[in-house]
């Protein structure tokens, strides 16, 4: 049997980035995600669940949604094998968190309209496979609103992030240069190690190795797993 969990596994991810006990692993992976952009000090699990507003709509279930101190929406989604029409879903479930931000708020018996200021949404996936549906074959591929002309940014507010961990070809330790890629080198090889690498660079890749080794579960955890 493996040592660690298998972390493209649903209760695997989710035990590592869903948990919020466990949240300053999400934000140190996001912060090394966003490296340069953002800097995540504290986020909020929001309910994963939303209703369809009609019945004959479909309803979403993210695997993680959450928001930051400073109000972005983040969406993380783990697939482990292909599906069809991937990329559309992940449209599709981003939308509908913009869609929610339009509720119209009231003050006393008086409505306030919207005023149309949209938190932005980030939709980070983690791909256990190659998309190979026209997405560019590469491992980490970026989306934005962009200016086709000169591609400039037209809009931050919706944001996608594919990583495809297939293609992510540093296969040695010693090829890491920095922690996002050891966070994708560890994810990646994670239910093939018999230690976990890392720990003495930064305590959080220790308390990856605690919180994920099979021996560690208790009965309970070890049965959902």
């Amino acid at each position: 049997m493996p040592r660690f969990i298998n972390p493209f596994s649903d209760w695997g991810f989710k035990k590592i980035f869903g948990q919020e006990i466990n949240k300053d692993l999400l934000i140190k992976f996001l912060n090394d995600l966003l490296d340069g952009e953002h800097h995540i000090t504290d986020l909020v699990f929001k309910d994963k669940e939303q209703l369809p507003e009609l019945v004959e709509m479909r309803g979403i279930i993210y695997d993680i949604y959450c928001t930051t101190d400073k109000g972005e929406h983040i969406i993380v989604e783990m697939q482990n094998r292909y599906q069809p029409f991937f990329t559309d879903r992940t449209i599709y479930y981003a939308s509908r968190d913009i869609v929610n931000q339009g509720v119209k708020g009231t003050v006393g018996d008086t409505n306030v309209k919207w005023n149309y200021c949209l938190a932005p949404v980030y939709t980070v996936c983690l791909l256990n496979y190659d998309m190979k549906d026209g997405t560019p074959t590469k491992f980490r591929t970026d989306i934005a609103l962009m200016d086709m002309k000169d591609n400039t940014v037209f809009s931050d507010r919706l944001r996608f992030i594919y990583l495809m961990l297939p293609l992510f070809t540093k296969n040695e330790e010693d090829e890491c240069e920095n922690d996002f890629e050891r966070w994708i080198y560890i994810l990646k090889n994670m239910s093939t190690f018999e230690r976990m690498p890392f720990q003495a660079r930064n305590a959080v890749f220790k308390k990856l190795s605690e919180i994920t080794d099979i021996a560690a579960l208790s009965k309970d955890e070890r049965e959902k797993y």
